[in-house]
């Protein structure tokens, strides 16, 4: 719906509005000799596994020279993203009678240590990554949602914790997730209880063009803006893995996606569809 200069809906700005610009784009050019073949790519599960794109990367067919996903970042072109962990420790424990604590094994005690483990790792590794191109220039971990026990006289028998873990460029997930299982070994011991981790979902890797890829160079000349870094994660390094230079580059504003009333500015539209047009004639309508 059109409201005060907005395009106003669900998506429009994160990221189906990006498809009708882009479609605007090439209409008129469709008449004219295409010298490179351009793909419009729509993907399944975005906001949540990536099994589109993770599915092109494993198929390992090669999509074209150059990709730019219409992510919102306020037409400004983002060469870096951090990755995002989506994290679950769940402790079984032996549920008993508050009165006498040699009945069981608190799972919520073993809880408590475990984030205090958390919190640990996450300190250290703020020391020792930084990355000043970013907003938040170290790796973040948020403590986002946790359950456990039933009663206040009842020892605890279950807790689980989820979190999420943003890793910047050069910080490897697997590594990372090493690092936490050998903290939680010695406190199942301790606390004689079971502790399981896994991933939520699989994580989506961190991400970065180099400064000098042909890509980043002709779209900052194009959008007049260098090329910067986000903390919210992408299909990018999936096309990357494909053999494509990747930027993300779209109109919507991140401050205003997932949340009632989102919005892309009317006065994006044309500046937006002008971009394209010319990163298409660019890389498809010049010779190679």
């Amino acid at each position: 719906t059109e409201v005060d200069g907005r395009w106003v809906g669900l998506g429009s700005c994160d990221m189906k509005g990006f498809f009708a610009l882009v479609i605007d784009a090439v209409l008129p050019l469709l008449d004219q000799p295409f010298k490179q073949p351009l793909l419009i790519l729509a993907t399944c599960d975005e906001e949540s596994s990536m099994s589109g794109a993770r599915a092109l990367a494993e198929a390992g067919r090669p999509l074209g020279r150059a990709a730019v996903i219409g992510e919102p970042t306020g037409l400004k072109p983002i060469r870096l993203h951090k990755g995002v962990m989506m994290e679950r420790i769940e402790i079984l424990g032996r549920s008993g009678h508050s009165s006498d604590p040699s009945l069981g094994h608190s799972a919520l005690e073993a809880m408590h240590d475990a984030i205090g483990e958390l919190r640990g790792l996450r300190l250290a590794w703020q020391r020792e990554y930084r990355n000043a191109q970013f907003s938040v220039p170290q790796p973040t971990m948020n403590f986002g949602c946790i359950h456990g026990g039933d009663n206040p006289n009842r020892i605890c028998g279950q807790c689980s914790l989820e979190f999420d873990l943003r890793p910047l460029p050069g910080m490897d997930p697997e590594v990372l997730r090493a690092a936490i299982r050998q903290k939680l070994e010695p406190l199942a011991e301790r606390h004689k209880v079971k502790i399981d981790y896994a991933p939520l979902f699989p994580e989506v890797p961190p991400f970065e063009q180099p400064e000098d890829a042909e890509l980043v160079r002709v779209a900052e000349r194009l959008t007049g803006h260098r090329a910067e870094a986000v903390a919210f994660g992408t299909e990018a390094p999936y096309l990357q893995r494909l053999g494509c230079e990747t930027l993300v580059l779209g109109p919507g504003d991140i401050a205003c996606a997932h949340q009632p009333g989102e919005y892309l500015e009317m006065s994006r539209l044309a500046p937006t569809v002008r971009l394209l047009r010319e990163l298409i004639e660019h890389y498809c309508l010049k010779p190679a």
